[in-house]
């Protein structure tokens, strides 16, 4: 825990010199409820720039005049920039919602049915339509396995397996 605060801390020193573009998808295989639960943690401002070239609506992440009009545009966004397949199928993830966190968005979805994951094919193109420079880290746990991947852009796919 401490060393993951240390990493955060260094990051934010690093992002007061030179900028950076990073998100990070957590994919967390839930065997007990047989779900995949996805957590995507974006910076605030990247998503609020990124999602109003799709929309005239001025979009305010964190006192947003429509709520449920935000809902959909996150939802949309990120359904069409991460897209999963679970064991060699497709996979269509619902919703959950989101939060802010101090200067991070926090979306949250989930996919049902899911009793065992062997394998996870992922293309995401997060933010890549904002910033050439992007970054997205996925984490992923399945039982008591965890993995990491780091996809620069342009580079959008890779394959976890267990």
């Amino acid at each position: 825990m401490v060393n993951i605060m240390v990493q955060w801390l260094m990051t934010g020193l690093v992002s007061i010199i030179h900028p950076f573009f990073v998100s990070v998808i957590e994919i967390n295989h839930n065997t007990k409820e047989a779900t995949v639960e996805i957590s995507v943690r974006i910076f605030t401002e990247d998503m609020e720039k990124t999602l109003q070239k799709y929309t005239a609506t001025k979009l305010d992440m964190v006192n947003p005049a429509d709520p449920a009009f935000l809902d959909k545009q996150i939802s949309n966004y990120i359904s069409k920039k991460l897209r999963l397949q679970v064991n060699g199928q497709p996979a269509v993830f619902s919703y959950v919602g989101y939060e802010v966190q101090k200067e991070s968005v926090w979306s949250y979805f989930e996919i049902p049915k899911v009793s065992k994951l062997t394998r996870l094919d992922i293309d995401c193109t997060i933010l890549y339509d904002f910033e050439k420079a992007q970054s997205n880290i996925i984490h992923v746990k399945s039982g008591n396995k965890d993995k990491s991947y780091k996809l620069d852009n342009p580079n959008s796919r890779t394959t976890i397996e267990f």
